[in-house]
């Protein structure tokens, strides 16, 4: 029996975030219980919105996930069940730490569906 990911990080190909998970990269990613989707940015070094999901939450930066973990919480358990994943954007990091990470597998652990955290671009 195959188990999902807890967790799926879409990233800037080549962008800060992918070069410090390449150079140290979090438990949670080097055991494989956060799948990293390195995703080619537009020439402004940004990437596309989604083209599916559901965006739930919007930060600005990572720290505001850990800041703000109870509403991380909170719109992931009180999402419908579907079938389209849900997506968190951060904005812009230069990184993202294991605690920022911890927040949303947590609530993704209880969740029905597909989490993606989408960083959009270097901060």
């Amino acid at each position: 029996m195959t188990t999902e990911p807890g967790l799926i990080v879409q990233l800037p190909r080549g962008g800060a975030v992918d070069r410090q998970f390449r150079a140290d990269p979090p438990p949670s990613v080097a055991s494989g219980r956060v799948v990293l989707d390195h995703v080619r940015p537009g020439a402004d070094g940004r990437l596309e919105p989604p083209e599916g999901g559901e965006i739930v939450m919007s930060v600005l930066s990572p720290e505001a996930l850990a800041r703000e973990a109870e509403e991380v919480r909170d719109v992931i358990k009180h999402a419908p069940d579907d079938h389209e994943p849900l997506v968190i954007i951060v904005e812009a990091a230069e990184e993202l730490r294991e605690e920022e990470i911890a927040v949303v597998m947590d609530a993704a652990a209880r969740a029905h569906r597909r989490v993606i955290v989408r960083v959009m671009a270097d901060a």
